[in-house]
């Protein structure tokens, strides 16, 4: 089973390139952080990035549906996002990264989880907000960088999918694994 990482900077289209994957018949993983964002503000939290129980949330999250894709029976795994890029936003909201997280980074490497390439979708240009990205287009671009430095940190190779058309960026993924 090969399991793939799509990252880059926040509204930089991997969510479309996961869907338009996954309509290649690969196996997809959402990514945790925006679901966990959804959560709490359903429950009146309107910025729950601000608490630094939010890195242990999407963990949690991350490594749940991580161990519920061992189940599926296809080949191909891409995952929005990884504990790599929650080490990064720990980082970029300036927590220190916790217990869970560390753990969960060496649970990872120890069992070879994900493959090493990871897929670094170039930025479009710009950002659009929503209830989940407050980021502007500038911080965007300093995020961007703490996820590359975390990568490189932690030994991933990141092979860089530009900002091409969405069904341009899946074929270039889909040549490069």
């Amino acid at each position: 089973m090969k399991r793939y990482i799509l990252t880059g900077t926040p509204g930089c289209g991997k969510t479309s390139i996961i869907r338009a994957l996954e309509m290649t018949g690969a196996s997809v993983v959402a990514e945790a952080a925006t679901d966990i964002i959804a959560y709490k503000q359903m429950q009146g939290e309107l910025a729950p990035w601000e608490k630094p129980d939010f890195i242990d949330d999407i963990i949690r999250l991350q490594k749940h549906r991580q161990i519920d894709m061992c189940c599926d029976y296809s080949d191909l795994h891409f995952y929005d996002r990884s504990p790599i890029c929650t080490y990064a936003l720990s980082v970029y909201l300036g927590f220190e990264p916790s217990t869970n997280l560390m753990n969960e980074i060496e649970r990872i490497h120890k069992n070879n989880i994900y493959e090493t390439r990871v897929f670094f979708v170039e930025n479009l240009g710009f950002t659009t907000h929503t209830d989940a990205r407050k980021i502007s287009f500038e911080e965007s671009l300093r995020f961007e960088q703490v996820h590359l430095d975390a990568y490189n940190k932690f030994d991933y190779e990141c092979a860089v999918v530009p900002a091409v058309p969405i069904m341009e960026r899946v074929e270039i993924i889909l040549r490069k694994l």
